[in-house]
């Protein structure tokens, strides 16, 4: 290897020919490979997908030789895949694990490996770090068998994992009444794995998709990365005007998390968009469960937990914290702050195909556009408002640490600090339920400052405050 391969919130990531080769890849595989025979799974089968990257499904066969030369067997897509499709064919499939070679929302240069278990939902910390141990040193240590070779043998098959997708998504939402709402909803899939899907799902009825952004284009052309925020998504909120579309349904790379814009071209950001899948779950639908959220994410459910007498559970950031939290209490919805929510009845994986139909049918029972929504939201728990900063820094990870906890301060932005939470890194809690975060990036040398408040007057004064006790200003 030409470098130590660490597992962030999410696998790993790497840019394209520098970190992120062939061999390192393999090396990874071998590892994942290693932490399945160990677990008792010889011969079992894992499915094996990609994105629209440069290179992802030769990347993908390489990941799957490496598996059958272990004495696994390969279900490998035959196409690019979302991510929550490829997690649930985990569950069809009754296979053992899967890996995704996508990278997800970063810049085009980066490409990645995600890894699943037989739940389709992420590894946990302590499995991840198993993986981590057992990744060789050398690509000399890897074991492979030859994709034509594999299928000759019966260790690799090919398949299309659409139709087992569709038909489990019929349960979980019914597709009828949306499709004959006569909606017309902008879809933006960033040049990535969601192009096609919401096409696919609502046609026959007088509900009208518009694509944009939906052909193979590794270099994404548009916007910075295929993350659904900001300014990424400027493109799709002025289409929505320019169509007169009634909704903006937005996913990332891989199709695993889901940007809403509303019928007036504004962003409706992640927290919100977290807030209105749990009011729908809870009140549109009338279900009960258990919301697991990471500490980065909107009090808002704490207070729709509140209201419908239902148990919050927070976590760490990454789904690798969500996911097993989910299974653990059958929970009704987990979710994070980069726009990933998952449901139950489905895998314990990220879903922004999911997620948008869920969205639509809000609108079509409730008889209200996206900003209406809104403002029902806000009825019930009162306006929350969100932003973030993520910025490089210089020097010691540790002695920023250390300048952070020593800071104590009084007051955040002009209210008062009323205590601190460490599950994941460092959240002052304040007078109005809001909150600041810091954070420091588990693969680069990056703060990320993020806050929630009552206050929209706020927002700006509380992140610079968190700035300064980062000791960044």
């Amino acid at each position: 290897m030409t470098q130590e391969i660490k597992f962030g919130t999410d696998g790993w990531r790497g840019k394209i020919a520098e970190d992120y080769t062939f061999a390192n890849v393999r090396c990874c595989a071998q590892g994942f490979a290693t932490y399945l025979l160990k677990h008792g799974h010889r011969n079992k089968w894992v499915v094996v997908g990609h994105d629209k990257r440069f290179l992802g499904e030769n990347f993908a066969a390489a990941v799957a030789e490496v598996l059958a030369g272990n004495g696994l067997r390969v279900y490998l897509t035959d196409g690019a895949s979302p991510t929550p499709v490829i997690s649930y064919s985990v569950v069809a499939r009754k296979a053992v694990g899967a890996v995704n070679v996508t990278a997800s929302h970063n810049p085009y240069q980066d490409n990645g490996f995600k890894v699943r278990d037989e739940n389709g939902g992420a590894i946990d910390p302590e499995g991840l770090k198993e993986i981590e141990n057992f990744i060789p040193e050398s690509e000399a240590e890897v074991k492979r068998l030859d994709i034509a070779e594999a299928r000759r043998q019966g260790f690799l098959s090919y398949f299309d994992p659409d139709p087992d997708y569709i038909e489990h998504i019929k349960t979980l939402v019914d597709l009828q009444p949306i499709k004959d709402a006569g909606l017309k909803v902008l879809v933006e899939p960033m040049w990535g794995n969601g192009a096609g899907w919401f096409s696919k799902l609502l046609e026959g009825g007088k509900t009208e998709v518009i694509e944009i952004h939906n052909t193979r284009h590794p270099l994404f052309p548009e916007m910075s990365r295929p993350e659904p925020i900001p300014p990424n998504i400027d493109v799709g909120l002025r289409a929505t005007v320019e169509h007169n579309a009634d909704v903006l349904l937005i996913n990332d790379g891989d199709a695993d998390r889901v940007g809403l814009g509303d019928e007036n071209g504004e962003f409706i950001n992640q927290l919100r968009a977290y807030g209105l899948l749990a009011y729908y779950l809870l009140e549109v639908r009338g279900e009960r469960g258990p919301i697991v959220k990471t500490i980065s994410t909107t009090k808002m459910l704490n207070k729709l937990a509140e209201i419908y007498d239902v148990p919050v559970h927070e976590t760490g950031v990454g789904f690798k914290y969500v996911a097993p939290k989910m299974l653990e209490t059958q929970a009704l919805i987990g979710g994070e702050e980069s726009g990933g929510y998952a449901f139950r009845g489905h895998v314990p994986e990220r879903d922004g195909i999911l997620a948008g139909l869920y969205f639509l049918d809000m609108m079509v029972k409730l008889e209200r556009k996206p900003s209406e929504l809104l403002d029902l939201l806000f009825s019930k728990v009162g306006a929350h408002h969100y932003d973030r900063i993520d910025t490089p820094f210089k020097g010691e990870r540790q002695d920023k640490i250390d300048r952070i906890l020593s800071a104590d301060p009084e007051t955040i932005g002009g209210l008062k600090v009323t205590g601190l939470i460490t599950i994941d890194g460092y959240q002052f809690q304040l007078e109005d339920d809001g909150w600041l975060l810091i954070r420091f990036s588990g693969t680069e040398p990056i703060i990320r400052v993020y806050c929630e408040t009552t206050h929209e007057d706020k927002v700006q004064a509380i992140l610079q405050d968190g700035l300064k006790i980062a000791g960044i200003k």
